[in-house]
């Protein structure tokens, strides 16, 4: 039988000197990793983790209510500032959440019977996730006593270093030597173009036709690797592209053995989610799970002053009514919406209709027409903002061994390996085991995913979309030609789960400046959007940090905080040590 995942749903140079701007363009446009980085210490200052006595609002205040829309990591961080910076009663808080587990993206479930699950994983990252680690610096570990999350991951990661040694494999099963880039002149002059144009220039652009004169940027070393890190495609926003070369340009230097890849010692949900929950319930922070969030009413005028939220749960519709003094924030886009899951003999059912994150925005962005941003860039275009993961689950570890003597790399070590050649653009991950507190010793787990579901595969011929999980294992045992044993490894094999995700690279479409709304839109007087579709200038979509600081945004700015700071976006691309790695090793 088919199931539904039980979620819902890191300086100028003279205008005539042209070498110059050639070269940091060079290093630059190689720069584009975006979860990876240099293992220093974060730069914002942090918090204590401990559960600290509340703090007390102003009087006026004490009755003052705050509704969030969504029950993702933006959400639950936006509550944790306010109970940590603002003094708010958790009993205060709320969040509505229409799945019946809380946690939005961030991936964790299954069983050692059924098998795990994990539709994909979040590389953390070290020096660009400042408000990220600022933030859980505060919140204690479940499992270290004395410690913090941020401690516990860093702690965790440091012991288990990344140094992946078979980043790209060709169809032979040839690990490929990837130290140099591979750029041509034409590439490096199109990406040091890009790079001094300006961003109200790139409306609606994608990668492929800023590189459309030099087509071979697309057979790079760079690419392949930096596309299958980012699920980023060809037709991706060119918006983004640019920000991610620009807010990581230092780790281009060890972009070929991921070194700077930030772990957490579980799945992103066990690692993340559940301790931030810990932290709120303690607080009393009210969750209302199995509750759909229909509509949000305006009150009229030049304002945007949210009055109502409709909601339909089990027992049926109910209106909240919002005082003037409450608050009510939004996730107004989830890339996991409409996520679906097969298993070992059936496969993951691809279901595009449209999804129910993107039906609230576009009701709601309808009522403030030009405030509110517009939704349809970036969920009208499944068959562009698709792929597909899957998690095996094994006995022993047979092929987690096998895997590990093709590639040099124990598990953990590895980050992510690439079979450039497969008609899916096949990747896998091999994550320290366990990777999940319920995983026994006696079994291993491993994820991958492919980028091109609707191609034929190269030995099951089949789109990957059309595949059951068996099918997918035998594709990828193909590739690593471990097709001899075959049979020996499906013995151990207790499910292939596959997740098919119409909208999870959305937030990479190409769009136009206004298609993203800001955080608190011009007018708001306590209405505020959060998610990976909102506009953060200089940050970057698809990571844990962008949920986070979005949140601290909401939060600051419609409770006029300002006694706390939102730790700035890192400016490594005007640090002239990191330029000059970036630019030896575009030469490699």
């Amino acid at each position: 039988m088919i199931k539904q995942f039980p979620f819902k749903k890191p300086e100028p140079v003279k205008k005539n000197n042209h070498i110059a701007w050639w070269l940091v363009g060079t290093a630059v446009g190689a720069a584009a990793i975006a979860t990876i980085s240099m293992k220093n210490k974060p730069q914002c200052k942090k918090g204590v983790a401990q559960v600290a006595p509340l703090k007390h609002l102003p009087y006026e205040y004490t009755d003052r209510q705050v509704y969030f829309v969504g029950g993702g990591l933006g959400s639950l961080a936006g509550a944790a500032y306010l109970i940590r910076d603002c003094g708010f009663k958790g009993e205060n808080i709320h969040i509505i959440e229409g799945m019946h587990i809380l946690g939005g993206s961030n991936d964790g479930a299954g069983d050692v019977s059924q098998g795990f699950v994990c539709r994909g994983g979040r590389m953390l990252n070290e020096e660009t996730y400042e408000n990220f680690w600022e933030l859980f610096s505060s919140i204690p570990s479940l499992d270290m006593p004395g410690m913090s999350v941020t401690e516990e991951i860093l702690n965790f990661d440091h012991l288990h270093p990344t140094h992946a040694q078979a980043r790209l494999i060709d169809k032979n099963g040839h690990i490929l030597d990837v130290k140099s880039m591979g750029f041509n002149q034409a590439d490096r002059l199109a990406l040091g173009k890009l790079m001094i144009t300006p961003e109200e220039k790139l409306d609606d652009m994608t990668i492929e036709q800023w590189f459309s004169h030099t087509p071979h940027f697309f057979t790079t070393n760079f690419w392949y690797m930096w596309q299958t890190t980012f699920a980023f495609q060809k037709w991706s926003s060119l918006f983004e592209f640019k920000r991610y070369m620009e807010r990581m340009i230092f780790e281009f230097s060890r972009i070929e053995t991921l070194e700077g890849v930030t772990r957490t010692p579980y799945n992103q949900y066990e690692s993340v989610i559940l301790p931030l929950k810990a932290y709120l319930d303690h607080y009393g922070v009210d969750f209302s799970i199995n509750a759909t969030v229909t509509d949000i009413d305006f009150a009229e005028g030049d304002t945007i002053t949210a009055n109502a939220i409709h909601i339909e749960d089990e027992e049926g519709e109910k209106v909240i009514t919002l005082k003037s003094t409450d608050i009510c924030i939004m996730t107004n886009g989830c890339m996991t919406d409409n996520a679906r899951l097969g298993d070992f003999n059936t496969p993951a059912t691809y279901d595009p209709e449209k999804p129910i994150s993107g039906e609230l925005w576009a009701k709601v962005a309808r009522k403030k027409p030009g405030l509110l941003g517009n939704p349809e860039p970036f969920f009208n275009y499944p068959e562009e903002t698709n792929w597909e993961s899957f998690t095996v689950t094994c006995k022993g570890n047979k092929l987690l061994k096998k895997i590990e003597q093709f590639s040099g790399n124990v598990p953990g070590s590895g980050a992510l390996m690439t079979f450039k050649d497969s008609n899916w653009l096949m990747s896998i991950v091999v994550a320290a085991q366990p990777h999940f507190k319920g995983q026994p010793l006696d079994t291993t787990i491993f994820w991958g995913y492919g980028l091109y579901t609707d191609q034929i595969g190269d030995y099951v011929k089949k789109p990957m979309r059309e595949c059951t999980g068996k099918e997918i294992l035998i594709e990828l045992l193909h590739h690593l030609h471990f097709e001899d044993e075959q049979d020996e490894i499906l013995d151990t094999v207790v499910n292939v789960i596959p997740c098919m995700m119409p909208y999870i690279v959305s937030q990479f479409q190409p769009r136009k400046m206004t298609d993203r709304p800001h955080v608190v839109p011009e007018g708001s007087t306590n209405f505020a959007m959060i998610s990976q579709f909102v506009e953060i200038p200089e940050d970057m979509v698809f990571t844990e940090e962008y949920s986070v600081r979005a949140a601290r945004m909401a939060v600051y700015t419609l409770l006029n905080v300002t006694n706390q700071q939102i730790c700035p976006v890192t400016p490594y691309k005007k640090d002239p040590k990191v330029l000059k790695e970036a630019l030896k090793t575009s030469y490699r």
